[in-house]
């Protein structure tokens, strides 16, 4: 088992550390990532910079994007650890290789469950780390210095409760800090949106349309009504289809075919622009079998918000 030590900006720490997230974008100004492998759920400690050089506290690993930087706002707003856009560019813009550009691409490592210690509970100086270290590094449990640094972990940070809205499998101590064993882990709406985004790649699930900006991850079961935030419960649709989709002027059948009320036209004597898709086949699906969008989750909408 790797875990993932990364150096961390003090101020971004301590805004966050003061407040109550369920999940935390862990950027970079840099839109290369980091790490080349790195499995979802993996745990990630955060490494503070000078003057305190100690790990602070952590998360787990859900998925690395790269983002604009409006858009990296508005999936995740305080959650970048600033309380304004404008103080998020504050931190960012200096780091950038153009910080006059209008909307740079940044790296964005979301992370869910986050933990912030308490001065107190800091580790200093941990083990295995060199000064060259200018982004962070990993650790593997098997080795001597990577199971001394997971003790120190361990006992400042005990299991925590398991979610149910599965985004991978993590590892965490038992009691006695011995071998790590895996329990699920709960994600966010600002990881739901990168991880759909990236799933259908950047494309409207329905239109096939590149805009991004355009482009919003849409729950299948409503999340208001116990709907997860699993890719298999997501569709990247058009701001506009999206918002269709949710009042139940369009669906998605079981066979993955747009279907289009007839309402648009008898309430608003419009809609041809989107009576053209019905019956049509979706036109991007995500490449794994397991994100496609689940059956039971379409004939929800189908039975329970489609308004025929």
């Amino acid at each position: 088992m790797n875990f993932w030590v990364g150096v961390t900006d003090n101020a971004w720490f301590e805004f966050l550390s003061q407040g109550m997230f369920d999940e935390v974008n862990f950027w970079q100004p840099s839109p290369r990532a980091p790490f080349t492998t790195l499995p979802e759920g993996t745990p990630f400690f955060f490494k503070l910079k000078r003057p305190y050089n100690h790990i602070a506290g952590g998360g787990y690993f859900v998925k690395f994007s790269v983002l604009p930087l409006a858009l990296a706002w508005d999936a995740f707003g305080p959650k970048n650890g600033a309380p304004t856009r404008s103080a998020f560019e504050a931190l960012i813009r200096p780091l950038l290789p153009d910080p006059t550009a209008r909307d740079p691409d940044i790296g964005c490592t979301v992370l869910t469950e986050p933990f912030f210690w308490s001065k107190e509970r800091w580790i200093p100086n941990p083990v295995g780390w060199t000064r060259p270290i200018v982004v962070g590094r990993t650790y593997d449990w098997a080795t001597e210095e990577g199971s001394q640094l997971w003790q120190q972990i361990a006992e400042r940070q005990p299991s925590a409760a398991v979610g149910t809205n599965v985004v991978s499998e993590v590892r965490e101590p038992p009691a006695g800090y011995g071998t790590p064993v895996l329990v699920k882990r709960r994600i966010g709406q600002g990881a739901f949106r990168v991880l759909v985004t990236d799933a259908y790649n950047r494309r409207c699930a329905i239109t096939g349309e590149k805009t991004l900006p355009v482009l919003e991850a849409a729950h299948i079961r409503p999340f208001a009504r116990s709907g997860p935030n699993s890719i298999s419960n997501g569709l990247l649709l058009r701001s506009d289809f999206h918002k269709l989709f949710d009042l139940g002027f369009v669906t998605v059948t079981p066979d993955l075919h747009v279907h289009v009320s007839p309402r648009i036209r008898e309430e608003w004597f419009n809609g041809q622009v989107y009576y053209r898709l019905h019956g049509k086949p979706l036109a991007v699906l995500p490449g794994r079998d397991l994100d496609k969008p689940r059956r039971e989750w379409l004939e929800y909408h189908n039975s329970e918000v489609f308004q025929p």
